[in-house]
């Protein structure tokens, strides 16, 4: 009996040390973790250089440059007299146009009009064919990464389309407002300041969140002030540090 009572007064400190702190540690202090982060400032630099330098280094790898050419049609009837009606059946025909523009047998006749080496899906996923503001016209526009060849997409889709268009509904042709011309292809490859910004960005967040979880977990006492805070006991004394000189 005598033995047992031993354990269990033996290291009383310990258990109590440790869930002192603990529960100190449930309470974060913002101000202490602010300069924590400031104190380790050039860790958090230098993880944003590195991510900001592989972000750059993926654009330069593995970003393709990107090129969006459009073409436009009007959809109304041709006669010299429109009535209401008529504007209504128009609008009302624009999103079948459009459909039609966009289908399998369109696609597949651009293919080979074109002799692409893609199926009539991959095509499909090149192309978008839109209505702005629910308006009387229907806008093509080509995505990829060859300025001639979005060009030339878009017009072929175009004509195609309005050869379909006749072929199904019967009605007169919409009228051409624009085609695509090499000069009015845009660029919309994303610049490399964004993938740099990315990579900063994501360079703080990392090194900060790394930094705030090891500080939120570390349960040691580094310091005078620790002892005082988490064991309110008093300092008896202090072993100062020394760094030995070598000859």
């Amino acid at each position: 009996m005598i033995k047992e009572a031993k354990n269990t007064r033996e290291n009383p400190a310990q258990p109590v040390v440790t869930e002192t702190i603990i529960q100190q540690e449930d309470t974060i202090d913002l101000v202490e973790l602010f300069w924590v982060l400031v104190n380790h400032w050039k860790i958090i630099l230098l993880t944003m250089l590195i991510t900001a330098m592989l972000a750059g280094v993926y654009y330069l790898v593995g970003v393709k440059p990107s090129y969006q050419a459009d073409a436009s049609i009007f959809i109304t009837n041709n006669e010299s007299v429109i009535t209401v009606s008529d504007l209504q059946l128009s609008s009302e025909l624009t999103e079948d146009y459009a459909k039609i523009i966009k289908s399998r047998n369109v696609l597949k006749q651009v293919i080979k009009e074109l002799d692409l080496d893609l199926d009539y899906r991959g095509l499909s996923k090149l192309v978008s064919v839109t209505n702005p503001d629910n308006s009387h016209i229907i806008t093509i526009t080509v995505t990829c990464g060859d300025v001639e060849l979005c060009r030339d997409i878009a017009n072929s889709l175009m004509n195609i389309g309005l050869d379909r268009i006749y072929q199904v509904v019967g009605s007169s042709e919409p009228t051409v407002i624009d085609y695509s011309e090499a000069e009015a292809v845009d660029e919309i490859t994303p610049a490399l300041t964004k993938y740099l910004a990315i990579g900063l960005l994501l360079g703080l967040i990392a090194a900060c969140g790394l930094i705030c979880v090891r500080y939120m977990t570390d349960t040691t006492l580094k310091t005078e002030d620790d002892l005082k805070r988490y064991l309110d006991i008093p300092v008896l004394s202090v072993v100062p540090y020394y760094e030995e000189k070598k000859e």
